[in-house]
């Protein structure tokens, strides 16, 4: 299968799941969301395939990286300048302009411990 095709289903597994996961834990979610959601497995998938030597810890907390700066950024679009108030995390302590905050970033370096080595598997898969 091509990479364009591959990245397109691991895109869009991402975007279904974290839709699900947000419907599950919030009730509800945002279209935007389904985006970040995407793109976030997409960066796990990457990860797991460019650190394949790295220990699970360390992939973790890149993945938790990467969905702490792809969360920032969608936050700052769609609810500090767009005013969509998809969520607000000012009143959670250690958070940055109520967009990110140290709890989800923690839950996303506990989620990277299970979905980086998965998105890697479902590359591999579909990469046969």
């Amino acid at each position: 299968m091509s990479r364009r095709k591959t990245n397109t289903i691991i895109f869009s597994i991402g975007a279904v799941g974290y839709g699900l996961i947000e419907v599950i834990w919030r009730g509800y979610t945002h279209w935007s969301m389904l985006c970040a959601g995407g793109l976030s497995f997409l960066g796990l998938s990457t990860i797991s395939k460019k650190m394949k030597n790295s220990n699970l810890f360390k992939k973790a907390l890149a993945g938790c990286g990467i969905i702490t700066a792809i969360e920032f950024i969608f936050g700052a679009v769609f609810n500090l300048v767009l005013k969509k108030n998809v969520w607000d995390y000012s009143r959670m302590p250690l958070n940055i302009k109520g967009q990110v905050c140290a709890l989800y970033s923690f839950f996303w370096l506990i989620l990277s411990m299970i979905f980086v080595p998965l998105s890697g598997k479902v590359r591999n898969k579909l990469m046969r």
